[in-house]
């Protein structure tokens, strides 16, 4: 949306020299401007979650071109080194310098510019919040093109602290010298941080480096580029194609051309490049962070798995960091079996938003940990994980010959929901192998799967020399539907000299409602359209293969 541009208001000016140190200190009281208005009923004088130790102090007010503050506008505004970031800023049309208001910074998705739809309504493309969604229950939203894309400058540094991560710190600050914005104190705006993907991991990145932030919620982020990019050291050059192709024609750093080169060529990328990528974290500085985090994630999410989730929730859980997680059929995927209630997502980050950003107690949370099965039912407990059962295994062993890997057409179970990424993801969904070894998995009893199977091999083969890496990858298919649990695929490191070698490793984490009698299938493929081509020819023989599955008895059926 762009406006006319009117006289910029004396207030945005104005210079902060110094914001006061604590300004979002533990030892005092937050402070507000006025009372904020909200959809929800009143809830007292609820405390404002209170985060250990944290201080803050900014210098001067970024400068930006002049807008009418009460009104959505498109601005310009300069960042920390120069570099001119574009900002839409979508004031709540109640706001006022008397009735002031929280805000919630959304972010976009990877290529993408900052969202200015103010009428769509209800949930959007990752059961991400809309504007419309967020105007209606009482905040202000400011939006942005990330540095390098859209219309902003500077060079796509993929959620570097040092560089989008100091820009967003800078919108905070000239979101703090907006009126009708609720303060907790000088420069310390009330806020909340909610996007997809790239833009839900931005919410991390900005949580860990700047205390003013009051809740996240990212969804389908990543942990570490190097575990979801580069698992097993393998390219994950299907999701690799599809990004690079979004992204080409932006200024990007050269790292990720050189990667995308390389593992086009090779399979494989430099160790620096794989050093480049894993500084774009948060990695190990995720358990910095110290407020409210809401992290949704997608069952079927290739590109950034369960496990990137899991990790990151089990760091800020175990410190006692308020934290939540939900699973959903969506994300980077294509859901192929039954979602359940889509809305959920939605929901469920609107009142956490209410709960610890407007400090609206009234407001009840969910469950700390909630997930949904194949059937589209949803179980729920009070944190992840649950409680365990009894694991399901299963022995095998047979040859694999090393050949490109032929698949059934994946077709979606009736009443699967419409495939919002099916023209990208589509083509790089793992599918049921013809040409594969294949282990069969018995269900004696009912049991909810959940979890990372676990996977231990003996084998041993030879295939040509090559430049390519040695792979085999393993997936788990549902034979009652010819579909791949959760579209997830495992790629193993594989020693093809000859000499026999056991391996064990964690499979991608699935969910699985089994009945009576039901069967799964492992199988052990060759190649897959998620990953770089391995070197292919020649064979391996499997004299030894155990699968184990994780069950839980710890989940009950929600109502």
């Amino acid at each position: 949306m762009r406006l006319n541009r009117g006289p910029f208001r004396a207030l945005v000016l104005l210079v902060l020299t110094v914001v006061a140190v604590g300004a979002c200190s533990s030892s005092t009281a937050p402070k507000s401007d006025g009372a904020s208005t909200t959809s929800r009923a009143a809830a007292g004088t609820p405390a404002k979650f209170v985060r250990p130790g944290c201080t803050t102090a900014r210098g001067a007010a970024p400068k930006s071109a002049a807008v009418d503050p009460a009104k959505p506008a498109e601005m310009d505004i300069t960042s920390f080194d120069g570099t001119v970031i574009r900002a839409h800023w979508f004031p709540n049309p109640s706001a006022t310098k008397a009735t002031v208001m929280p805000t919630v910074l959304k972010g976009p998705g990877w290529s993408q510019p900052g969202d200015v739809n103010t009428a769509s309504k209800g949930d959007g493309i990752f059961g991400d919040l809309n504007i419309a969604n967020l105007w209606a229950e009482g905040y202000n939203v400011l939006t942005w093109d990330p540095r390098g894309f859209g219309k902003s400058g500077g060079v796509v540094s993929t959620n570097d602290p040092d560089h989008e991560g100091k820009d967003a710190q800078v919108l905070v600050d000239w979101v703090a010298t907006q009126p009708g914005v609720q303060l907790d104190a000088l420069g310390d705006p009330r806020m909340g941080m909610v996007g997809g993907s790239y833009g839900g991991d931005i919410q991390i990145v900005l949580a860990i480096q700047d205390c003013r932030v009051d809740a996240i919620v990212p969804t389908i982020a990543w942990h570490s580029l190097s575990t979801s990019l580069y698992k097993a050291d393998t390219v994950k050059q299907g999701w690799g194609d599809q990004l690079y192709g979004f992204a080409k024609n932006f200024k990007l750093d050269p790292h990720i051309t050189s990667a995308y080169d390389s593992g086009h060529a090779t399979g494989a990328i430099s160790a620096e490049d794989a050093a480049w990528f894993k500084s774009r974290g948060p990695g190990d500085a995720i358990s910095r962070i110290t407020i409210p985090t809401l992290f949704i994630e997608g069952t079927v999410d290739t590109l950034f798995t369960l496990d990137e989730a899991v990790t990151n929730y089990e760091v800020l859980n175990a410190k006692g960091v308020p934290t939540a997680m939900i699973w959903f059929c969506g994300g980077h995927g294509v859901c192929l079996t039954q979602a359940g209630d889509e809305t959920y997502n939605g929901r469920a980050a609107i009142d956490w938003l209410a709960h610890y950003v407007k400090n609206d107690t009234a407001v009840k949370l969910g469950p700390g940990f909630s997930t949904v099965d194949q059937n589209g039912d949803r179980f729920v407990s009070g944190s992840y994980p649950p409680a365990p059962g009894a694991p399901v295994t299963a022995k095998g062993s047979g040859s694999l010959a090393l050949a490109a890997t032929t698949v059934d057409v994946a077709k979606p179970v009736p009443g699967a929901p419409v495939a919002a990424l099916g023209s990208v993801a589509n083509s790089i969904t793992p599918a049921r192998a013809t040409n594969g070894l294949d282990v069969t998995v018995d269900f004696p009893k009912p049991a909810l799967v959940l979890g990372a199977p676990k996977l231990t091999v003996t084998y041993k083969g030879t295939t040509p020399p090559g430049e390519k890496p040695t792979r085999v990858f393993a997936q788990i298919v549902d034979p009652a539907t010819g579909l791949v649990l959760g579209n997830q695929i495992t790629p193993l490191k594989v020693d093809l000299d000859g000499a026999s070698h056991t391996l064990t490793v964690p499979l991608e984490l699935v969910v699985f409602s089994a009945t009576a009698g039901a069967k799964l299938t492992l199988q052990l493929v060759a190649s897959t359209v998620a990953y770089a081509q391995p070197r292919l020819g020649g064979s391996v023989d499997f004299t030894a293969i155990s699968l184990e599955l994780p069950t839980t008895t710890g989940l009950r059926l929600a109502k």
